[in-house]
């Protein structure tokens, strides 16, 4: 396999550096859209769409393949695909500007805001909630799911709301979509404001995202992909019906690649959050030992298989499975969506972005 990158990687040099500019750019796209119908063909996904951007600008968008294999409707640019725990990031700028306007305190214990929320054997807060440091569970049995509706934050909290921590906050790192879903109703009674119409307030209708919406399954949308898996057999079939209301800020949101990349370039120095601000969030918490968790608050930290950093997140969903990556060193954002549960993309963004980089 790393012979074989090796020997690509040759070839488009050569490609790329025979190339005038403006044909450099055609033959990266090319390039690009070749590795992903590859992978489409390898893991029979049934659709993907992409966003590439440097500097302030896309510079690539584009769809593959199709939204809805039976009414045989392509994915464009405006498809809207289930962006699972990217939904947590959007959420993270939301808290990020309640704390900046001094509405909520990130390391008060929680009952200070929320006196309604069951006390456990140790407090916690919202720090360590954003950070996965709380000991609040991530999902267990069908709850991922879920077909049932919930009308309001706080009734989704019955999920969890009476488990005991898993652990004494702070000692240890335990991913928990449910700690985001808790900090919504914090977010709620901080702001005096619910959760929905306050990050639309903050986030989508401040950063123009009109194609980022909750994922009402009793509403008509435009441009909703339809939602697919494989089956044993490794046949493309429905993925089961679910409604994610119980979750919307641990990952109930709709989007398409480009509200996403829109939103990721609003997140880098000098956009919606104070510099200070950004930094905080983006700096990887630690455990009480001191070790480093990889993971701030609604952003993951990571390199690439070429040592270059990166903040953002992934997401998986019935139906979906999500990518966003913001390179700080080399100014890139790269999203990549796709409407399959049956999804690996690999080192397929450390390759576009190896792309596009030069």
């Amino acid at each position: 396999m790393r012979l074989f990158y090796f020997i690509n990687i040759i070839w488009l040099f050569f490609l790329v550096n025979c190339t005038s500019p403006g044909e450099q750019s055609d033959t990266k796209v090319t390039v690009a859209s070749k590795w992903i119908e590859d992978l489409m063909d390898e893991q029979k996904i049934p659709g993907i769409s992409i966003a590439v951007s440097k500097g302030d600008s896309i510079i690539w968008a584009a769809g593959f393949g199709h939204a809805d294999l039976e009414n045989n409707i392509a994915v464009t640019t405006k498809t809207k695909f289930r962006i699972g725990s990217i939904s947590k990031t959007l959420t993270a700028s939301a808290l990020a500007q309640l704390y900046e306007q001094g509405k909520i305190d990130l390391d008060d214990e929680i009952q200070t805001i929320y006196p309604e929320f069951p006390r456990k054997r140790w407090p916690f807060t919202t720090r360590q909630l954003a950070g996965h440091l709380g000991g609040v569970r991530h999902y267990k049995g069908n709850e991922f799911l879920i077909r049932d509706r919930y009308n309001s934050v706080k009734e989704g909290l019955v999920l969890f709301e009476n488990d005991s921590l898993l652990h004494q906050p702070g000692t240890k790192y335990r991913y928990s979509s449910h700690a985001w879903n808790l900090i919504s109703a914090i977010m709620e009674e901080s702001a005096k404001q619910d959760f929905l119409s306050l990050i639309d307030d903050m986030v989508f209708d401040k950063l123009n995202l009109k194609n980022t919406v909750p994922d009402f399954t009793d509403s008509l949308i435009s441009d909703k992909t339809r939602f697919y898996e494989r089956n044993e057999d490794g046949k493309i079939v429905n993925a089961p019906y679910v409604d994610n209301s119980y979750k919307w800020a641990g990952g109930g949101f709709l989007s398409n690649a480009i509200d996403v990349v829109k939103f990721a370039l609003a997140h880098k120095k000098g956009g919606v959050l104070q510099d200070e601000t950004l930094k905080e969030f983006i700096t990887s918490q630690k455990t009480s030992d001191g070790k480093p968790t990889n993971y701030g608050m609604g952003f993951r930290l990571g390199k690439d298989e070429n040592d270059r950093n990166w903040y953002g997140h992934t997401g998986g969903s019935v139906g979906g499975i999500s990518v966003m990556r913001i390179y700080p060193e080399e100014d890139i954002v790269i999203v990549i969506l796709s409407n399959s549960s049956d999804v690996s993309y690999g080192n397929l963004p450390d390759r576009i972005v190896d792309l596009f980089a030069d």
